[in-house]
């Protein structure tokens, strides 16, 4: 479902103005509403750092330029949507430009790690988001069973399964999921 334009537009000004409100981590526009997020547990954060560091080794090779990074924001405004993937693939430069989020088009790969408290979200809301949206792929990793999805192909017609300790292959990158830990 989309917002039209001016309605959206209404709520990133709010959520622009919203203040840090400690425990917050995310702020994110989905449905016509503002959502806050509690900030993520420390395993989480742990996988966002082990999966980057495995994209940042390979991304010279097969994506010059390119970088796999946490916190910045994903908008597209046609949609009516604003997300804070936990990590993303994009090219450097796009942080160089004076706008306030990443657009679709830049983004090769998002990455969410399942939280402990909203899982639906990352399972369902955000598939249907980021496929509208044509980020070619997305990862989804959960601590809270040891288990992941890859999603790919337009409109992620194809999911692949994997669990904790798999090698798996999203897009050019292998990663190595025995270095995620689940959240005990």
């Amino acid at each position: 479902m989309s917002i039209d334009p001016a309605t959206f537009a209404r709520l990133r000004e709010i959520a622009d103005l919203l203040p840090q409100v400690p425990g917050i981590g995310k702020i994110e526009i989905a449905d016509g509403e503002i959502v806050m997020m509690m900030s993520p547990v420390s395993r989480h954060e742990l996988a966002v750092v082990r999966l980057a560091r495995q994209l940042n080794e390979q991304l010279p090779q097969t994506h010059p330029g390119y970088l796999a990074h946490g916190g910045a924001d994903l908008e597209d405004p046609g949609l009516g949507r604003l997300r804070n993937p936990d990590l993303m693939v994009f090219p450097e430069a796009a942080l160089d430009a004076e706008k306030p989020a990443l657009l679709p088009h830049e983004v090769l790969m998002v990455v969410e790690i399942v939280s402990a408290s909203n899982p639906e979200n990352d399972y369902r809301a955000k598939v249907a988001d980021y496929a509208a949206m044509g980020i070619p792929l997305y990862l989804l990793v959960d601590p809270r069973k040891g288990t992941g999805i890859v999603h790919d192909e337009p409109g992620y017609t194809r999911r692949t399964d994997f669990v904790f300790g798999d090698v798996i292959t999203v897009g050019p990158w292998t990663l190595d999921t025995g270095v995620l830990r689940t959240y005990t």
